[in-house]
């Protein structure tokens, strides 16, 4: 498995972009015994419909066949998906779009007895961010620092 991605990032991100999509994600995993390269396009204001995902998989296989040296030279299968509803926050721009929305947020470590939470993003800065999460029928606001936070992506409130 290829420790780093960024070689066919750099590559793979123009050919995106070219089309008017957004590279929300990239991942190379293993799944039983076979490999994936999963990459994750989205397409604002509407999202991204199939034929742009068929086309932009198409383009991007070629790109990374076309590499050299092969960054990926074991046998792998390309998915090229959109991310869903509830899509990963990554990005500085994604924190910035998750203002005001509902996230879920996975911890390193616990804070007050809990490693996740999901409530409203109320700000955030380079440090931290501030969410109000709902307990019980009570509603408060908590201050995580970004460091602890191992995961986050959008959410959708029941």
């Amino acid at each position: 498995m290829p420790k780093n991605l960024t070689p066919i990032l750099e590559a793979i991100e123009p050919v995106i972009i070219g089309h008017d999509c957004e590279l929300v994600d990239l991942e190379y995993v293993k799944e039983k015994s076979q490999d994936y390269l999963r990459i994750y396009v989205d397409k604002q204001p509407n999202g991204i419909d199939i034929e742009t995902i068929a086309e932009l998989s198409e383009l991007v296989g070629e790109k990374l066949d076309s590499m050299q040296p092969d960054p990926l030279p074991d046998p792998y299968i390309l998915e090229l998906s959109s991310p869903g509803l509830e899509r990963p926050i990554k990005k500085e721009q994604d924190w910035e779009k998750a203002k005001g929305q509902y996230i879920h947020v996975g911890l390193y470590q616990k804070l007050e007895g809990e490693k996740v939470f999901e409530g409203h993003l109320l700000d955030l800065d380079d440090q931290e961010i501030k969410l109000e999460i709902k307990i019980k029928t009570r509603r408060k606001q908590l201050t995580i620092p970004r460091k602890q936070i191992a995961s986050a992506r959008f959410a959708i409130e029941f």
